[in-house]
């Protein structure tokens, strides 16, 4: 047992930290929230319904409400998929726009992670790691989500783009009433961002 004990409320618009030493539990109780690793007792809720333990289990619904952001974009983005194909996959998915409407809000995706719109042109090769990483936070918006889990998403960058991104996320979460997981060992960071 990883996990004893944890109980965790949200409120919608804010933004909770979750701080600790490495291997203590911070992604196993992300991933425990997302679906990705059962719990083996306990129930996670959303809106004060109990989501199903395991993600093969929820429905499209339900997958759309709660989104995760890796921590290493080099691994979350397939290499030989451009942007476009990245971002329109959920857009697909969970909204099913195709076509002229699923460009146009490729482009509105990229403008809110302050990115260029010809980027979605791009292959992951050619973006900074930064940059990655707003493309993996655009991905994860894309869905139109209740709750982003974000597990370590600044740890791999430097400090200053770090600290760009962690901006990026404080206008985000005004702009979008997106609810934030935030999990991080660095307690400067979640004290900046965290409710």
């Amino acid at each position: 047992t990883v996990l004893r004990g944890v109980n965790v409320s949200i409120e919608r618009g804010h933004t909770f930290g979750v701080i600790g030493e490495s291997g203590c539990g911070k992604s196993t109780l992300a991933r425990v929230m997302a679906g990705l690793l059962p719990a083996a007792e306990g129930q996670v809720l959303l809106n004060g319904e109990v989501l199903k333990p395991a993600l093969a289990q929820r429905s499209r619904s339900e997958l759309q409400k709660v989104q995760f952001v890796f921590q290493m974009a080099d691994t979350a983005l397939n290499p030989r998929q451009r942007i476009d194909h990245i971002l329109g996959r959920p857009l697909e998915f969970y909204l099913r726009l195709k076509g002229k409407d699923k460009q146009r809000r490729i482009g509105e995706l990229l403008e809110m992670v302050e990115l260029p719109h010809e980027f979605a042109g791009r292959y992951p090769e050619e973006l900074s790691g930064g940059q990655k990483q707003r493309v993996n936070l655009a991905r994860a918006l894309a869905a139109e989500p209740e709750v982003l889990l974000c597990d370590e998403v600044i740890s791999a960058l430097d400090s200053i783009v770090g600290a760009n991104v962690i901006e990026l996320l404080k206008r985000l979460r005004k702009q979008t009433g997106v609810s934030f997981v935030f999990i991080s060992h660095d307690l400067s960071t979640v004290a900046s961002f965290a409710d």
